[in-house]
């Protein structure tokens, strides 16, 4: 009767209880091949061994096994084997491979005191079915899992040859799996803003939203953004649905710019980041409002770039560019985020920034000429990108262009006056904390020994004008730099002094701008 009832049921019979507890196994919240291997251990009182062909182990414990009997199941010379190995009863079953047969992919092997009854015998020989259906699953999840890593960082790559102006090199790249996708000459940025948790997911959603026709990067600098770069219509729209309808989720948008522009649509665009989180929609894209370098004479502002920058056009063109393009991203965010951003060390960042400080002769760790050399260097990129950079080899002009020059324009200084004259509405003094906040190279500490107030009041005075002056301050970049420019053209702070190298050559350390 013992005999009998390993046999397993008869035709019109339930099934065994072990036959219900392997098919759980298939359900997808608990698909393990360990648990597995666990449960059949525990159900056939054996020890279990799964391995690969190559003898790695993959779950269970490692077993001595016959090294000719397993390299026949490993080559598909034999599906299975059963023998005895001194004290102890062995099974082995070839795992199958649809694209390794008649080679097995894995091995199954069950070791036990006793020899195994016919019930034993199928259940070991069910358990590799099941077992040959996870790992294959699981097989497809990881090269799932690697084409999307591996997509993602071809993503990336795209925008940071967006990002330094390498357009041909971007359309070359994004040609092979995204066919047209970069053709336009033009396209807006978007970040949009959520957890850091539920990235991955927000960056799903976008590239369902947007159909396939953006580029959805995960930002390498910012955890919780992913950025949008769209060159056709209508994105905008599908994010700001998709942002309505996610709680602590905001979309910032830049304006429509050139693809050489890239790296300055995104500056907009988490410009505009920090204005959507004040707005019930949780989302706004970067107004078209007044800029300083607009109020500013164009020609005296092209001469003035282009002698700011001449000490770089002795350098190779594509030295000069790589230079340019690092210190630009640099001063917009931090050394830290361009380095995320370009693929590169922040040691990288830092001393090609260095390099430029020197051969400016300038000091990029004081706001006033941070914002100077910015002005120069983003007047320098839009002249490029459209065509219009001054030839190396004209000559010098004969009057070198002074930064007070261009600061002296009445249009200009209207402009700063009403931009900082909002904040005279505030009883806490917020003009005055920020003038000396900058003044201290946003130092909250040394502004409030000058001010003699708390250092926190600083930081939270400096918070409270970013909504005012729609303007975000604290992150620094080109919103900071307007902001230091308008201090700059009503006189609240002393202009910076820079060194026109290639303007004065014999007059070493003459001062050219002031």
């Amino acid at each position: 009767m013992a005999g009998r009832a390993d046999e397993g049921p008869r035709p019109g019979q339930p099934p065994d209880r072990w036959s219900q507890e392997l098919l759980d196994h298939l359900r997808p919240a608990v698909r393990d091949p360990r648990r597995v291997v666990t449960w059949l251990g525990h159900t056939v009182g054996a020890a279990v061994c799964l391995q690969d062909a190559h003898g790695r182990l993959l779950a269970g414990e490692r077993l001595p096994l016959d090294a000719g009997v397993l390299a026949d199941v490993v080559t598909g010379r034999i599906a299975a084997a059963a023998l005895q190995d001194g004290a102890r009863h062995v099974r082995m079953a070839g795992i199958r491979h649809p694209e390794q047969a008649p080679a097995a992919g894995a091995v199954l092997a069950v070791a036990r005191p006793g020899p195994f009854d016919r019930r034993a015998a199928e259940i070991v020989a069910r358990t590799a079915g099941v077992l040959e259906l996870l790992l294959r699953e699981q097989e497809l999840s990881d090269a799932g899992r690697r084409l999307r890593r591996a997509t993602a960082d071809l993503r990336l790559a795209i925008l940071q040859l967006l990002m330094v102006e390498e357009t041909v090199s971007a359309r070359r790249v994004a040609a092979g799996l995204w066919p047209g996708l970069l053709e336009e000459d033009t396209a807006r940025v978007y970040v949009v803003e959520g957890s850091p948790a539920e990235r991955d997911a927000l960056a799903d959603a976008c590239a369902d939203a947007t159909e396939g026709r953006a580029l959805v990067v995960r930002c390498p600098a910012m955890d919780g953004h992913v950025i949008v770069v769209s060159p056709g219509q209508g994105a905008g729209q599908r994010l700001r649905a998709l942002v309505g309808g996610r709680p602590g989720t905001y979309l910032g948008g830049s304006l429509r710019q050139r693809l050489a522009r890239t790296a300055a649509a995104y500056g907009q665009a988490v410009s505009a980041l920090a204005v959507a989180r004040f707005r019930p929609d949780q989302a706004a894209v970067y107004a078209e409002r007044t800029h300083p370098e607009r109020l500013m004479d164009p020609a005296l502002l092209g001469t003035w770039s282009a002698g700011v920058l001449r000490p770089l056009d002795a350098l190779p063109h594509h030295i000069r560019a790589e230079l340019l393009a690092t210190t630009r991203l640099g001063l917009e965010f931090t050394a830290v985020s361009a380095a995320k951003v370009l693929g590169v060390s922040r040691n990288t960042v830092r001393a090609r920034m260095d390099r430029v400080e020197a051969l400016l002769g300038a000091d990029f760790s004081t706001l006033t000429t941070r914002a100077a050399a910015h002005l120069a260097l983003n007047t320098e990129a839009a002249r490029e990108s459209y065509g219009l950079a001054p030839d190396p080899a004209a000559p010098h002009p004969p009057a070198p262009v002074r930064l007070a020059d261009l600061l002296a324009s009445p249009a200009l200084c209207a402009w700063a006056e009403d931009l900082l004259g909002r904040l005279d509405g505030d009883g806490r003094d917020l003009r005055r904390t920020l003038r000396a906040w900058i003044a201290a190279d946003a130092n909250a500490e040394r502004a409030a020994r000058e001010l003699g107030v708390h250092a926190q009041t600083v930081r939270e005075h400096v918070r409270a004008a970013e909504p005012v002056l729609e303007r975000q301050l604290l992150a620094g970049g080109s919103d900071l730099g307007e902001i230091v420019l308008a201090h700059l053209a009503t006189g609240a702070l002393p202009a910076p002094v820079l060194h026109d190298q290639g303007a004065n050559r014999g007059q070493a350390g003459a001062v050219v701008h002031k």
